[in-house]
């Protein structure tokens, strides 16, 4: 979830205009971004089960900060998979900007990608009560990723390094299958799955 997101405090505005607002804002964002990042990583270590103790110590706060902004599981999952969702979008174009190649740019998006996969495997357990709610979040999912996933694609096609005709729909529905199996088998490794997908995905170059 990003600042812009849900669940973000806003201050009231004080009595000489509200100048010292702002910086309680930030500073309120700073720190709910911070608990969220921290949960990802605990959530995808862990699973989403992962005692709240561990979250808050990852996270440097108390417990009680967790749960003064996120009440329920659910909440704190459902806004840790917005506050991925977001990361994968704007992790997009960042790649593409700093990385020479538009394939190494994809395959880093898409390691990030599986870090999401894993939390997001927890979800229907942690809102097993509201399947409105998770068809939403996944019909928001593919608004803000599908496009990206593309733009990913179209370079590296465009750049010679990936084979054309692959969908970004297709693409992240298969990395999404081979990362299922984790929460059953410690011993499975989607990763080393998806790195023969992508293998599969660059081909060979030809050298006409």
């Amino acid at each position: 979830m990003s600042g812009r997101g849900e669940g973000c405090a806003v201050a009231a505005a004080d009595g000489d205009g509200g100048v010292s607002a702002r910086p309680k804002r930030a500073d309120a964002v700073r720190n709910q971004q911070t608990l969220l990042a921290a949960a990802a990583e605990v959530f995808v270590t862990s699973g989403v089960d992962a005692p709240i103790r561990e979250i808050a110590k990852r996270a440097g706060v108390g417990m009680g900060t967790i749960y003064r902004h996120f009440p329920t599981r659910a909440d704190l999952v459902v806004a840790v998979y917005r506050h991925q969702v977001e990361a994968c979008a704007e992790a997009g174009p960042a790649l593409l900007a700093e990385e020479e190649s538009p394939f190494t740019a994809l395959e880093r998006w898409v390691d990030l990608f599986v870090d999401f996969l894993v939390t997001k495997h927890g979800l229907a357990d942690a809102l097993r009560s509201d399947s409105g709610g998770f068809e939403a979040l996944h019909a928001y999912f593919l608004d803000r990723l599908v496009p990206v996933c593309g733009q990913l694609l179209e370079a590296a096609v465009g750049a010679g390094e990936a084979r054309p005709g692959v969908e970004p729909y297709e693409l992240m529905r298969g990395v999404g299958n081979l990362c299922v199996g984790r929460d059953d088998d410690r011993r499975y490794d989607p990763r080393r799955l998806v790195d023969l997908l992508l293998r599969g995905l660059r081909g060979t170059r030809s050298s006409s």
